[in-house]
């Protein structure tokens, strides 16, 4: 399955800064009025399409200006971590227009994570042919954490979704016959592609790429490798990022670097033979949500870099990277803002969305 990870055509990056080399930059709020946004990409016009978490869906005008809540966006489950979460564009969506987004559903026996796809209208004010895709089984009645939900396409068109463990019961996440705590690896119709691992494996569900995934939030392609990486929180430390391989095991609950939230330990210890150890730790936590590697030219320092959004404490993690590794860490804006998500824009600055009832986008430009 080698062929799944390589991109079509690499780009060539230059040579990461090292972490304690600073870059001078500006930043500045590029839009405000939102409500915990989560999830955004921008159009191929450069307006940017985002989404807010209690249920909305806005499109920001280059100049910043927010529209007015879309229409069609359907009725997601709120409360504790759930909401309307996150979206992608198609690969094809300046012909289809189609956009695909996650968000936390309500069902008989509970609430679940659910994938959907639908048409942005021609004049991009609502959601049309909205059509569910997947529902992430079995429900669950309790807790309303772990959704998960980030949606991330592969080069050869192949949908990745990550979805988390529902926090209540852990050991979903090593069940082969349940969707929670895994990364998906679906068709554009949210269906099982015919040579993922699992295909064919009694007892184990054909969607699964991965499995033994806490709360994924972050998930990205390496532009130099072709990689799929992985950013997860752990629970009091432990946060990871791994680099995904199929059919793999990474180890949650039973392997961790993290301990429960009352100091207690989880599992057997840090490490297993049969299981994928992170490429990176975070001890204590930094909470990482959305990532997204650097390739523009408006901080060229800054290319091949990875950079997470951190909730607690709440700042910008950039990662230096040299092929699948990680070679420097570098904290940026922080003890300021709970993050969510970062995006690259297409003049190459970076816009990062608050995690705040009275949310905003921030943009990073050069410049002292």
């Amino acid at each position: 399955m080698r062929h799944l990870w390589l991109a079509a055509a690499l780009l060539l990056l230059a040579p990461a800064a090292p972490a304690q080399e600073r870059v001078p930059f500006r930043v500045g709020d590029f839009a405000t009025g939102l409500e915990r946004p989560w999830g955004g990409a921008f159009l191929p016009d450069g307006r940017l399409l985002l989404t807010e978490r209690p249920g909305r869906m806005r499109l920001i005008g280059r100049d910043g200006a927010v529209s007015a809540p879309l229409a069609g966006v359907p009725a997601v489950e709120q409360g504790g971590q759930g909401g309307l979460l996150d979206m992608a564009l198609a690969p094809d969506f300046a012909r289809t227009r189609e956009i695909y987004l996650c968000h936390a559903a309500l069902v008989q026996g509970g609430a679940l994570t659910r994938l959907l796809r639908a048409r942005l209208s021609a004049d991009a004010t609502a959601l049309e042919a909205v059509t569910p895709l997947l529902d992430a089984t079995p429900p669950q009645e309790r807790g309303r954490n772990h959704f998960g939900c980030r949606i991330v396409f592969g080069a050869e068109g192949a949908l990745f979704l990550g979805t988390g463990d529902r926090y209540v019961t852990k050991m979903r996440a090593q069940r082969l016959d349940d969707l929670a705590g895994k990364v998906l690896r679906l068709s554009r119709d949210g269906a099982a592609l015919a040579d993922n691992p699992f295909v064919g494996r009694e007892g184990a569900r054909p969607e699964i790429l991965t499995y033994g995934h806490r709360h994924p939030q972050g998930l990205a392609f390496n532009p130099r490798t072709g990689s799929l990486w992985a950013a997860e929180f752990g629970a009091r430390g432990g946060d990871e990022v791994n680099i995904l391989r199929p059919g793999r095991n990474y180890g949650w609950p039973v392997v961790t670097h993290g301990v429960d939230y009352d100091g207690s330990r989880i599992g057997e210890g840090r490490s297993r033979p049969d299981m994928e150890d992170p490429i990176h730790v975070w001890v204590p936590s930094v909470s990482p949500s959305g990532m997204a590697f650097y390739t523009g030219d408006a901080f060229p320092a800054w290319r091949g870099s990875l950079f997470l959004a951190a909730l607690a404490p709440p700042g910008l993690v950039r990662l230096t990277v040299e092929g699948d590794r990680v070679t420097g860490e570098e904290r940026l804006l922080w003890n300021q803002t709970r993050l969510r998500q970062v995006i690259q824009g297409p003049e190459g600055h970076l816009y990062v969305l608050t995690d705040e009832s009275r949310g905003r986008v921030l943009r990073l430009q050069p410049g002292e």
